[in-house]
């Protein structure tokens, strides 16, 4: 008898499990430069229902555009206590919620300028490689210029750019159908 292939697997039902240990929702000390502001929304899948047991990773520089790596050389100032990192899972209705500040412009492309954004990476059920995207700031005028923002179409941009609600922002992660998020290849 031979060995045959088999089909590949999804990430299964204890997924979570594992990653719960390190869940940040603050990611911003209290001490930290910077406006701090609150950020929330959903995950909904391609049918249009609450995804509850997704998990989002936020990946930022800090108010002064300064990345908590030492990979980033650049001579700005790094802000005590401040890793620009969060990790939040989703409620049973989809909901996501975390507090950080807005980062400063980073160093794109060729060295551009890229607007204040947020990296978010996102993991679930069923998905064996992680999606990636960002969320950018409404109203920020560096979004005209950013050279990420300006590969995407027009008409798609807005899936990435949070909205005003109350004190704070909301973004939504659509995964498939009408006004499905940009998601990027790494």
């Amino acid at each position: 008898m031979h060995p045959t292939a088999t089909a590949s697997q999804t990430v299964g039902p204890y997924f979570r499990i594992g990653l719960e240990h390190g869940y940040v929702a603050d990611i911003a000390p209290s001490a930290a430069a910077g406006d701090k502001f609150a950020i929330q929304g959903r995950v909904i899948d391609g049918d249009g229902k609450p995804v509850n047991d997704a998990i989002l990773e936020i990946w930022q520089a800090n108010a002064h555009g300064k990345y908590a790596h030492p990979d980033d050389v650049h001579n700005k100032p790094l802000t005590p206590g401040f890793q620009g990192f969060g990790r939040v899972p989703t409620d049973e209705n989809g909901v996501f919620r975390f507090t950080t500040v807005k980062p400063g412009s980073v160093a794109g492309p060729h060295g551009m300028p890229q607007a204040p954004h947020l990296l978010v990476a996102i993991f679930m059920r069923g998905l064996l490689i992680h999606l990636l995207t960002r969320t950018y700031f409404p109203d920020d005028a560096a979004n005209a210029d950013d050279p990420v923002l300006k590969l995407i179409p027009a008409q798609r941009r807005a899936t990435l750019i949070a909205t005003k609600s109350g004190a704070g922002l909301e973004w939504n992660v659509i995964l498939q159908g009408d006004n499905e998020t940009v998601f990027f290849d790494y």
